[in-house]
């Protein structure tokens, strides 16, 4: 009885011991396979790095975009990874595998249906990422409101305006994005004048307003470049238009542009150039008498003629 115990027994231990040898190595292969896939994904994460920040204005931003994308990759290629490993597991250890991915499949389906817009939202967000449409402290118009960039998931982007007011944005939803503050800033300007004015004077008067702010020690690090004054732009109602332009570093167009106008018109006061405005001319006329007035005025004017 022992020996036939023994006999059955022995094709068991054999066919289980294989089993778990198998099961051993490809756990082994799994590991190793994760081990070399983060090798991989960190090379590559250097290499973008490396690449990126050759043409990348703002220190920081391409190792920031690229550590984002590559992480993310990274979580799904080892759980996709992790994910094959358990199912030949469970194959190896004798359980039929096809219902699970029967199942699998079916609930995948189900929950691709119902989240469809969480997945457009996803692949928008990453995308969005991968391109360096916008970062976090951009001022961007999304869907036509303006704020300042506070977070970006791979799911919504988050803006605050002027007022404080938080708008919150899925990415799967934005249809127009426009970043204001991407590498660099620009201020552009209408400077209305008199028509009496000499407009070569005028420009002069702000290039050299232009110069002067330059030479601030607080705001002429934040410009990049002298003035642009494109000349004379429009000839509105009351005054002659000239367009003009600051270049900034991204951010700080605004700041630059008010001392800009606060020291033109100074300046433009001590030079003597008139800014106009819209004037209104008020006619007081004499109101007309009702008609039945008017009657009898000349009915008295009759009567007293005859």
């Amino acid at each position: 009885m022992t020996g036939i115990s023994m006999e059955k027994l022995t094709p068991l231990l054999l066919s289980t011991g294989a089993a778990a040898l198998r099961i051993g190595l490809i756990l082994i292969a799994g590991y190793v396979g994760a081990r070399l896939l983060r090798l991989g994904l960190g090379r590559l994460e250097s290499a973008l790095i490396t690449t990126g920040e050759r043409t990348e204005a703002v220190p920081g931003a391409a190792r920031k975009r690229v550590t984002t994308l590559v992480g993310m990759l990274r979580t799904i290629a080892l759980v996709g990874l992790w994910a094959v490993v358990v199912i030949i597991t469970l194959e190896q250890i004798g359980l039929n595998i096809t219902p699970i991915l029967a199942g699998a499949g079916i609930i995948g389906l189900a929950v691709g249906f119902g989240a469809q817009n969480l997945v457009r939202d996803l692949i928008s967000g990453f995308f969005m990422v991968m391109e360096d449409q916008v970062r976090v402290g951009d001022v961007a118009i999304v869907n036509g409101t303006g704020g300042l960039v506070e977070a970006i998931t791979f799911r919504t982007i988050v803006l605050r305006d002027l007022s404080g007011v938080v708008h919150i944005f899925p990415n799967g939803t934005i249809n127009t994005l426009s970043n204001m503050t991407k590498v660099w800033s620009g201020y552009v300007m209408d400077v209305g004048v008199a028509y009496k004015e000499d407009t070569d004077h005028v420009v002069e008067v702000m290039r050299r307003v232009g110069d002067e702010l330059r030479q601030d020690p607080d705001l002429g690090p934040k410009i990049l470049e002298p003035i642009e004054v494109f000349g004379v732009d429009d000839f509105a109602d009351s005054a002659v238009v000239i367009k003009a332009r600051l270049k900034t570093h991204p951010i700080q167009q605004w700041g630059v542009g008010r001392e800009y106008r606060r020291r033109l018109k100074k300046a433009f006061d001590a030079e003597g150039i008139e800014i106009p405005f819209p004037h209104r001319s008020i006619y007081v006329g004499e109101a007309t008498k009702p008609f039945q007035v008017q009657l009898n005025e000349a009915a008295a004017t009759s009567g007293t003629g005859e």
